[in-house]
């Protein structure tokens, strides 16, 4: 019979026994294992969204998908905002956040939920028609951040991620988004089972820091989809800078935001997508 998962263990990871092969022989081992639970958010009371997330920092996981996906606007249209956690649901644990709004906003999203209703099909972000796709990036504005950019900057990024990446060096499974100022050095790291997730919690700790998200880039330790990008553009963020390749629509919505995307980037060096 399984071992069942421990649930009570520490948020991010739990610890399971497994078989490892190797070299033509078996030894049972502890293997650490990346959490996913089931998070719900809902907002005055509707729920909006179930999305699949490490379960740990979901406070600022819920304020950066709330921006990041438009349902707000900025950090103070936010009133208020309570975790529940589940570790004995069944089937499975849960987790869900109950964010109070402003009127305006909830009337914008019950409106996008009409809009919305009645879907039947898989398409992206679960919609089915292509002119509800949210494809027009805000403009980031030019506070001079590339100027203050060190030459080193990436290298030093790179160099230094895999120290910040705690759960990542106990599982191998889960990516990571990091804050970096503007000679590189790593200020905050948020992991998770989700690139995006990972990036939704880092928008979401600067909004609750009420940092400056123009004065620093991301680095992720994934590839640049566009829809990592387009949540970047939504909070003025200057730079994203990805381990692996890019999309070509992730190079058109940074083009038209004005955010300088860096992908492949190594100690050794990097491919800029800017405009040429």
């Amino acid at each position: 019979m399984n071992e069942p998962l421990d649930y009570a263990e520490q948020p991010g990871a739990v610890e399971l026994k497994v078989h490892r092969h190797r070299g033509g022989t078996v030894e049972t081992i502890a293997d650490s294992i990346g959490q996913e639970w089931p998070i719900a958010l809902v907002f005055n009371g509707i729920s909006h969204a179930v999305m699949m997330c490490t379960p740990r920092d979901l406070e600022a996981f819920a304020v950066g998908f709330a921006i990041s996906e438009g349902i707000v606007e900025r950090g103070s249209d936010i009133h208020d905002i309570e975790v529940t956690t589940h570790p004995d649901g069944a089937p499975i644990p849960y987790a869900q956040v109950d964010l109070t709004v402003v009127q305006q906003a909830f009337v914008a999203l019950k409106e996008k939920r009409r809009a919305l209703s009645g879907r039947t099909g898989c398409g992206v972000c679960g919609i089915e028609s292509i002119d509800l796709l949210d494809l027009a990036p805000e403009r980031v504005p030019d506070t001079g951040f590339f100027a203050r950019l060190a030459p080193d900057a990436i290298a030093r990024a790179a160099r230094a991620l895999p120290e910040h990446q705690a759960l990542t060096k106990l599982t191998g499974g889960l990516h990571a988004a990091a804050w970096c100022a503007a000679d590189g050095t790593i200020r905050r790291t948020f992991e998770d089972v989700g690139r995006h997730n990972a990036l939704d919690k880092l928008i979401g700790q600067l909004i609750l820091d009420r940092a400056d998200p123009t004065d620093g880039f991301v680095f992720l330790s994934s590839r640049a989809s566009y829809e990592l990008v387009r949540k970047a553009a939504r909070v003025g963020i200057p730079m994203v800078a990805t381990i692996s390749a890019p999309s070509t629509l992730a190079i058109t919505i940074a083009r038209q935001a004005g955010i300088r995307l860096l992908s492949f980037c190594r100690e050794a060096g990097y491919v800029d997508y800017g405009t040429l």
